[in-house]
């Protein structure tokens, strides 16, 4: 709790956590309002709602709020690398431990916490940023809403959230159909890049390789499997084209929860099979995060210092 409590009081402390947090949600808000401006469906769907809600820009490795929580993790390591707090931590192999567990859990939580509030900050941008005659789907009509929300809504009558006050409007973007279920992956994927941060900042005890490592990943995983695949002459499976970034463009990140094929015109989808149990995403997103856990324990295992 010690170790915990120290990480805290450091992340809190240093004025680029919160320069860098902040830089993320503005940035985040603008591309997202930039995406907005270009809407030309009259009916904003689930698929294309959620694409504005993470500022998804095609070919960059991460999203930005991925981005900046992996900037968060790495820094978080190479600050104690450079301005040595604990000692003894950097001595002992399970106080080292017990650091390194203390930075993932930390920087998770305030990885979560900035995807949260950046999709907050987004649907009020997107929101005001749409142009006149753009609806969202969700807002009118009911058939747009995701199951849950729509059973959430149901004691209110058959009008969805169009019986909510105006003032409600922004929240049209996060219920349509298989959007709760997108930004949950979202707010996973952001956890994992900022611990997949961390991770790669201990590796290279330098935060700067970290996070050209932590952006060097998704190319080079997949560069990798592509090669793989074609020697063997296997060919890329459809669910794996969804999640990475390169084949598919942008739909890496949470094309599969409309199921490649489901969309339709408008941007609407039909919401595919509970897809935060699929094993290909699951794989996807944990593969990493756990094989550099799993180096950086062994490579801890043989230093004497951080």
């Amino acid at each position: 709790m010690r170790v915990l409590a120290y990480e805290l009081r450091r992340v809190r402390g240093l004025r680029s956590t919160w320069l860098l947090l902040g830089l993320v949600v503005i940035g985040d808000a603008v591309v997202a309002g930039l995406l907005a401006g270009q809407v030309t469906d009259r009916a904003l769907g689930g698929a294309a709602a959620v694409r504005l809600l993470t500022a998804a820009v095609p070919l960059v490795p991460l999203p930005f709020a991925a981005l900046g929580a992996g900037v968060l993790g790495a820094l978080a390591y190479g600050h104690e690398v450079r301005h040595r707090g604990l000692a003894a931590s950097q001595v002992a192999y399970p106080r080292r431990v017990g650091l390194l567990t203390a930075k993932l859990a930390v920087t998770g939580a305030f990885a979560a916490l900035l995807a949260l509030v950046t999709l907050l900050v987004d649907a009020l941008t997107v929101h005001f940023a749409l142009p006149a005659g753009v609806a969202v789907a969700a807002w009118s009509d009911p058939a747009a809403l995701s199951a849950r929300v729509a059973e959430a809504l149901a004691p209110s009558g058959p009008g969805g959230l169009g019986v909510l006050p105006p003032v409600a409007a922004p929240l049209a973007l996060l219920a349509g159909q298989g959007a709760p279920t997108a930004l949950l992956a979202f707010v996973l994927l952001v956890v994992a890049a900022g611990w997949t941060g961390v991770l790669t900042a201990a590796l290279t005890r330098s935060a700067t390789a970290g996070v050209l490592l932590l952006c060097a990943l998704p190319p080079l995983l997949e560069s990798a499997v592509a090669l793989v695949l074609r020697r063997s002459g296997t060919p890329w499976p459809a669910r794996a084209a969804e999640l990475l970034p390169f084949p598919s463009g942008i739909e890496w990140a949470y094309g599969w929860v409309y199921g490649g094929d489901g969309r339709v015109a408008g941007g609407g989808a039909v919401p595919a099979a509970p897809a935060l149990t699929d094993p290909a995403l699951l794989a996807a997103v944990a593969t990493p995060v756990l094989v550099l856990l799993l180096v950086t324990l062994v490579v801890q295992a043989r230093r004497r210092a951080l």
